[in-house]
């Protein structure tokens, strides 16, 4: 009897089997299809918007679509009061999702003016290739001003550490405040950087830059040290490698075995 029955018993088990398998099948390809329509809010039109209607956050409302519809083109509501304001350039329907590319840039209405502290002076230097850290500077960002000179005196060229810690304003037309996604490709590629100096160091900077080439290194964002004291960079420099030498010791101290510590740590935390 037991024999008899062991190949149905083995059949049914292989049925169940493949049952499972196909379930599971099934399931990963509903997710797959399902995969990309969660839901994400947009911004539309609350109503009829007419060309050259300049549009308020009354006639914008929420909507909710497919994630895998919105690309960068499409207004989310956190970026809505960027339009606030702003005309449109195309007639819209009500229940249209707003694009960016529907408005006029906010970079006219835009002004730099707005964001300089108090006593303190917006100026704006050229800043292209090697000079401004290969394009990597960004508003926001702090750096070091290096200025290379010819000695008077001796006529000798020597660089030397102008200012410290100084604060980007903008790159160009972008400043940390610029929507980016209403700015050209091509306006956002810069070859000036407007600072945010004190009065006299905007004349000292003005003057520098007259009379020799300025150069930039970027700080890390939290490192907002001021070095009181500091050589100068001369012909004897590169010449002797004494203080090279010094400094090498110096960076190695600093530097190099910060990073070395933070490797170790981190290899440690992996184990």
């Amino acid at each position: 009897m037991l024999k008899g029955k062991a190949p149905l018993l083995i059949a049914v088990i292989l049925a169940a089997l493949a049952a499972v398998m196909v379930h599971s099948v099934m399931s990963k390809k509903e997710a797959e299809v399902r995969k990309g329509w969660n839901l994400t809010p947009i911004v539309v039109a609350a109503m009829d918007i007419e060309e050259g209607q300049t549009i308020t956050m009354d006639m914008m409302s929420r909507h909710m679509i497919p994630e895998q519809f919105v690309t960068s083109s499409v207004i989310k509501p956190e970026s809505a009061n960027y339009v606030d304001g702003q005309k449109v350039l195309v007639p819209i329907q009500k229940g249209d999702m707003l694009l960016w590319s529907q408005f006029e840039t906010s970079k006219a209405a835009e002004r730099l003016s707005t964001i300089i502290q108090k006593k303190g002076r917006a100026l704006t230097i050229d800043a292209s290739g090697s000079k401004a850290v290969g394009g990597w500077l960004r508003p926001n960002d702090h750096i070091d001003i290096i200025g290379s000179f010819a000695d008077p005196n001796t006529n000798e060229q020597m660089a030397v550490t102008l200012m410290q810690n100084v604060m980007i304003l903008a790159t160009g037309k972008i400043t940390g405040t610029t929507n980016i996604n209403m700015v050209s490709s091509s306006d956002r590629n810069y070859s000036n950087v407007t600072l945010l100096l004190l009065p006299e160091e905007a004349e000292i900077l003005s003057l520098a830059a007259q009379l020799g080439d300025l150069t930039f290194t970027l700080r890390n964002p939290e490192d907002i040290d001021v070095q009181e004291e500091r050589g100068r960079a001369t012909m004897q420099t590169l010449l002797t490698g004494e203080r090279i030498k010094a400094l090498q010791k110096q960076r190695t101290a600093s530097i190099q075995v910060i990073r070395g510590t933070d490797q170790q740590k981190q290899g440690l935390g992996a184990e």
